[in-house]
């Protein structure tokens, strides 16, 4: 068979005779390297040295069971059906050698795939299979011979290396200037600069090209950038210097996602499988970020991590796993065919190792601050089991409140980021079926019995385009109506008496928008129509209940986000639109700063903060002295702006210079040629022309005028 012929040559060019050889010697455990020297941390294999042996696609399986010719083709197969479950053998692709002397197996077989990601797949989903209670199956990869090969037959300690203390991950929060930082990917590079909004420009940090090759993306803290490769991802990190901290392999890896804590990394990657009527092949990888360890991985079919919600990636809703809110990162879920499975980080294994069974279950989401899951269930048996909306206390998978609804279409979950409201967006069905109206089932988490109010459009038909709860607020904006100028109300979980029922605030009515952004810190909220929408942008101010700027300077911006200080808004054009690709930057009360352009631009993120250690009492007692200790930064905003006043008065110098300069050349030149220009007019002064006679003729229907006059 054509693999018997190609593992052959290889074993005799590496010296390894495949009857003698005893694998299990040069097995190594999964994630151990004996010592062998590890690829270059500043690059995440962006230069493979390594050459193309051809064998990438095969695997060596150990610890297979010894049988005699005759039970031969009987193991054979049973093999075949344990590797073609993943991806297809290819043709001739399998070999079991034979001892000539005994005729029996040797105790492992070599198997062929189409491609080296399918013998990858095979070898990650095979790995410690048991056969029966004394086989379970050791995999490698063929190429790995050349590597286990050159591992020393004694076993040499590590040299010790002295302490070296790593670098300070927050020292940019420590900026002087109290900026924050962005990163922005656009063409072939990836920079990180500073807002320095002061001088009205960005202030470079590190910029490196060809760092990702797919994109970018902040941890939640903002400790880590991570970036996107073939071979898997890699996180930076660093003052200025943005050094490799660690690296996770993961073949093909095309999503990844935090943890809220920073403490795991989700990795995701999909193999189209070489028979099309198969699904692809989908892996999950969960690492820890500071290790680089996987703790925990999962296989399946798109259909296994596609229940519910919108499909997006390779037919996956991204993230497939949720996170617990807070930093602890204690819990993580997914939605399975009518089960919920929640499991716990200390053991990476599921509570109460079983999942929590919820026929129809279509999507779920967590309490951003506490072990709160809420469900949704839609109606079934016709509408005899009417929907419902559930709250589910993690680990005791106690139900803690339920609501029935009728008569559903669809419905969206919305937590405030407190935990303290969860808002359900309920589409409901007319009593026709033909159209529907949608309505409000407001949560009140934190209060005893969690009470339920329900709250209606004063037009039930309006449909409902975006909703926002103000961060650490009691407020929230909704975007309803019709296209192109649908009406944006505010709502607050309060009235005026500050008890404990929902009031409207206002309804502004007809605005072009589509999307909703509320500043970090509440109170502002800026009102945007992106995208195909080609609206203006408006700074509104809840407080005030009044319009703060409206502007129309950035009407194809496809993204909006805010820093995370509040203080500042970008807008940007990315390159889903290939006119102007660039970022604006506007304070909060929409002043517009400054502007960048930059082709081809696919992202820009601000680096996120992480929270405040100070206290609510002390951040209320900063605000009441506010103007005592605003006086250090007004008295640098002032010097900064005397700064650009003088740096704007160098420059109008400079070009007036420039302008009297080119002015006198010519008039020098001018002067030079009055001699010649004479003898060209026959000895007349052309320069002093106040007593040439100037003859103007004007031909009107068929007729002359003629005016003369001293000009």
């Amino acid at each position: 068979m054509a693999v018997m012929k190609e593992v052959e040559d290889k074993a005799s060019f590496l010296g390894i005779d495949l009857l003698t050889v005893d694998l299990d010697s040069i097995h190594l455990p999964p994630g151990e390297d004996c010592g062998t020297i590890s690829d270059d941390e500043q690059v995440l294999q962006e230069e493979n040295l390594e050459s193309d042996t051809g064998f990438g696609n095969i695997i060596v399986v150990d610890n297979t069971p010894v049988v005699t010719k005759e039970k031969f083709a009987k193991l054979e197969g049973v093999l075949r059906k344990v590797f073609s479950k993943v991806c297809a053998i290819k043709d001739d692709g399998f070999w079991m050698p034979v001892d000539p002397v005994t005729e029996k197996t040797v105790g492992y077989c070599f198997v062929e795939y189409n491609t080296p990601q399918e013998a990858e797949l095979a070898k990650e989903n095979a790995q410690g299979h048991k056969l029966d209670r004394s086989h379970t199956f050791i995999v490698n990869m063929f190429d790995d011979f050349d590597r286990f090969m050159r591992v020393p037959d004694e076993w040499a300690p590590p040299p010790n290396k002295e302490y070296a203390p790593g670098e300070n991950l927050q020292q940019w929060l420590t900026d002087a200037k109290a900026r924050d930082q962005f990163v922005i990917h656009a063409s072939s590079d990836t920079e990180v600069l500073w807002n320095d909004a002061r001088h009205l420009k960005p202030d470079s940090v590190y910029k490196r090209a060809f760092w990702t090759e797919s994109f970018v993306q902040w941890s939640p803290l903002g400790t880590y950038l991570a970036t996107v490769h073939r071979q898997g991802a890699a996180v930076w990190g660093g003052a200025t210097t943005f050094n490799c901290l660690k690296r996770y392999a993961h073949s093909q890896v095309k999503l990844i996602d935090f943890s809220p804590g920073e403490k795991y990394l989700a990795t995701y990657s999909s193999h189209e499988p070489s028979n099309p009527l198969d699904a692809n092949r989908i892996v999950i990888n969960i690492f820890d970020v500071r290790t680089g360890k996987v703790m925990r991985g999962f296989k399946g079919t798109v259909d296994d991590f596609a229940i519910g919600g919108t499909r997006g990636v390779s037919g996956v809703s991204w993230p497939v796993f949720k996170w617990s809110g807070g930093r602890e990162d204690k819990y993580f879920a997914r939605m399975g065919k009518n089960i919920l499975s929640v499991y716990e980080t200390e053991t990476f294994s599921l509570i109460g190792k079983k999942s929590l069974k919820v026929e129809n279950i279509t999507d779920f989401s967590w309490s951003p601050t506490d072990p709160i899951i809420s469900l949704f269930v839609p109606e079934t048996g016709g509408g005899n089991q009417p929907a419902r909306v559930c709250l589910v206390s993690i680990p005791s998978k106690e139900e803690l409140k339920q609501k029935k609804l009728l008569s559903v279409g669809d419905c969206k979950m919305y937590w405030q980021s407190n935990g303290d409201y969860l808002a359900v967006n309920v589409d409901r069905y007319t009593k026709t079926k033909k159209s529907t109206y949608t309505g409000f089932e407001l949560f009140r988490i934190k209060e005893r019995d969690i009470p339920i109010e329900v709250l209606e459009l004063e037009n039930k038909n309006d449909k409902v385009i975006a909703f926002a709860w103000e961060p650490k607020g009691h407020r929230f904006a909704v975007i309803h109506g019709d296209n192109p100028k649908p009406d944006i109300s505010i709502y607050s979980m309060r009235t005026a008496q500050n008890t404990d029922r929902v009031s409207k605030l206002t309804t502004l009515k007809g605005k072009q928008a589509n999307a909703l952004f509320w500043s970090p810190a509440g109170r502002f909220i800026v009102f945007a129509g992106l995208r195909g929408f080609s609206g203006p942008l408006e700074f509104y101010n809840v407080d005030e209940l009044e319009i703060m700027a409206s502007t129309s300077d950035h009407l194809m911006a496809t993204d909006v986000e805010w820093d995370p200080s509040g203080r500042y808004v970008a807008t940007a054009v990315s390159s889903v639109d290939e006119m102007e690709n660039g970022f604006n930057i506007w304070s909060f009360t929409g002043k517009h700063l400054y502007r960048i352009l930059k082709d081809h631009l696919f992202q820009f993120l601000w680096r996120p903060r992480p929270p405040s250690f100070l206290t609510p009492e002390k951040e209320e007692e900063i605000a009441k002295n506010l103007k005592k200790y605003s006086k250090k930064y007004e008295a640098e905003d002032q010097d900064i702006s005397l700064l650009l006043i003088e740096q704007e008065r160098e420059r109008r110098s400079v070009l007036k210079e420039d302008w009297d300069k080119w002015g006198n050349e010519w008039k020098v030149l001018h002067e030079e040629e009055k001699l010649e220009r004479m003898i060209l007019r026959d000895g007349e002064a052309s320069d002093e022309e106040e007593d040439i006679e100037v003859e103007e003729v004007v031909y009107v229907t068929n007729r002359s005028f003629t005016f003369s006059g001293a000009l």
